[in-house]
This record gives structure tokens, sequence and C-alpha cells, in this order.
């Protein structure tokens, strides 16, 4: 049996063509038109499985070695989780069609010059809609994520995949204004809630996809303390968790280890915002670098809740920006030095 690498076909090649900034460059171009149901859950998925990170793997000479570096936990590999990663996009109801028609294009002999990468997963997206009946904007967010996951999971892995929704029939009707709504509405206080302070209980919701993924959490409580009170054995579902600590992953809560970040899918506004202590740890951690007060990802140990909130839990946690500044740093010391050969030429 060969053990040659597989050629990569012509499609491969392109998306291989574009490195962090190409993508996000096409994001920037692409989310205004991305239906709002799915405008911030994209955004939380290119987060959670950072080209850059993939990157990092593919040429690392000992895999394993790095993966201890960065003191990597979960799965952080995208070819583990193909079908599974974006259950949390509205778009994840077209997955099927989304899968088939990337498929056929990563098989296709159709020339590939002339076409940005964002037109690429407009195509996508337009093929699923037409299939589907639906605006194309409901199908941009999924079509994006399924050519990064082609991008890290190279098309052998990703056609061996059976290509299934994984929503059970009940949450697959509903409507993406319903979601909306669902993730906008408050908790009622009761008939005197105006005058309750301190012990309001807001809802956080960790999957919408299922009842009874959801916990409380106190007025200004954390909301990584809120799901402590969620006393069922989540271990058996994500390893990283420990017993009678609820499902998020935590080790330390003091926003040191960055065990316990989550992406806010609805209700960013009713968190506290960022104080000093998660801003200065989030550029080591790699999960996002911003200004905005109330970002899309956060420590959910320094997140406070002011009111209902939609979450997603990330599969893995690790430092990967560590790893990044140091590779920014060679790559700016090798540019530097070129400049300097070529001016002294």
């Amino acid at each position: 049996m060969s053990t040659q690498p597989k050629t990569k076909t012509a499609f491969e090649t392109f998306l291989r063509g574009h490195d962090e900034e190409a993508w996000e460059q096409a994001l920037a171009e692409l989310l205004p038109t991305v239906h709002e149901v799915d405008r911030t859950a994209t955004r939380i998925w290119f987060h959670f499985f950072p080209l850059a990170l993939c990157r990092a793997f593919e040429e690392a000479e000992d895999p394993s070695k790095l993966a201890q570096e960065l003191l990597m936990q979960g799965s952080y590999h995208l070819k583990d989780q193909v079908d599974s990663s974006h259950t949390f996009l509205y778009g994840h109801r077209f997955w099927p069609e989304t899968k088939r028609a990337v498929v056929g294009l990563a098989e296709s002999t159709e020339p590939l010059a002339g076409v940005s990468l964002a037109q690429r997963i407009r195509e996508v997206a337009e093929v699923v809609a037409s299939s589907r009946r639906v605006e194309p904007s409901l199908a941009l967010g999924i079509a994006a994520v399924a050519l990064m996951t082609l991008r890290q999971s190279g098309l052998e892995a990703f056609s061996r995949t059976p290509g299934e929704m994984l929503i059970d029939r009940r949450h697959l009707k509903k409507s993406p204004d319903k979601i909306l709504k669902e993730r906008a509405k408050d908790d009622s206080q009761g008939l005197f809630g105006f005058l309750r302070t301190t012990d309001k209980l807001w809802t956080v919701v960790w999957d919408e996809n299922k009842d009874d993924r959801r916990f409380s959490v106190v007025n200004m409580q954390e909301v990584a303390s809120g799901a402590a009170t969620d006393t069922r054995d989540w271990s058996q579902v994500d390893p990283r968790c420990t017993v009678d600590e609820g499902p998020i992953p935590v080790q330390c809560r003091s926003a040191s280890c960055g065990t316990c970040w989550v992406g806010v899918l609805g209700g960013a506004e009713k968190l506290t915002p960022v104080a000093t202590r998660e801003k200065k740890l989030m550029p080591l951690l790699g999960y996002i670098e911003t200004d905005e007060a109330q970002p899309v990802i956060r420590l959910s140990c320094q997140a406070q809740g002011k009111g209902a909130a939609s979450i997603v839990i990330p599969p893995w946690n690790g430092f990967f920006g560590k790893y990044l500044k140091k590779q920014r740093e060679a790559q700016d010391s090798k540019t530097g030095a070129r400049s300097q050969t070529e001016v002294e030429v």
C-alpha cells in the first residue's frame, strides 16, 4: 500500500493559497450580508477554529510536542468534528446540501482564476439556498464554515463523514425570528420583580438545540459560577469538565488558565464589560484580540450576568497566543534582516 500523500485538488490548492489575512478580508466582506441569526455565530465559529492554529500543527515537526507546549486540551482538530463543529449555527440545518456543494466544487475541473474566496463562498450559499428554497443570507455562514472545514481537514476527511444534521426535529422547526426572539428575551422576575435586586435570576443557555442545556446565574454572578449549580456529571460529555463544576470546563476562576472561554451568541450586552485581567489574558490565549467592551468571546469566570444570555462552549482550550506572538516576532525579525540586506546591497 502506498504511503504517499494524496494529491490535492485544484480547489484545495486554491483554499490553501489563502492565509489568515485573506480569510479575515473575505469574512469582513460577507458578514454584513449573513442573516442576523448566524452573523455572530459565524464569527464565533471562526474564533473557535482559527486557521493559524491548524497551520501551526501542519508545520510542526512534532505535533504532540507542540500540543504540550501550548497546553492544549480537548478536541482542537477540525478534521475530527467535520459534521459536528457547527451545530450552533442556524445554517447547520443545511449541512447535507452544503457539504455536497463543497465536495462538488472540490472535485470540479472548473477554472478558478479570477474568482475571489468571498465569491466562492457566495456560490456555495446560492446553490444551497436554491436547493432548500431559502434566502442566500441564511446559507452564507455555513458555506464559509464548510470551505474553512475543507481547508483544515482536507478533502478525504471532509468527504468521509456522513454529512448529517445533528439537531432533533422539534428544534429544526424553529424559525430564525423565533431563535432571535428567544436570545433577546429576559427572565420574568415575577409580579414584584421591579423590587428585586441582587436576587434576580437570569437563564444562561449553553446549547440552543437541547432544552436541558441551561443554568441560572444570580444577578452579577460570574457565568462559570452559575454553571457550577448544574451538578450533573458533564465529564461524560466533555472530559475537560470535572464533577460538580458544571458544563463549562474550569480550573482556576481567576482569569489565569483560559479554560472557561465561551462564545456569546446572544446577550453580550447583558454581561459585564471586559475588565483588566480578562483583557490582559486574551492575547496570551489567542482566542480574540479586540477593544470591544462586550465581545463575542469571553472568559466565563470573569463575565458577570446582568440578564439572560445564550452561549457556546468551545471543544478545546490552550495558550495559543504566546505561540502566535513568537511566530510574528520571528517573521518581523526575518523581514527586518531582509530589508537591511537590501539596503546594504
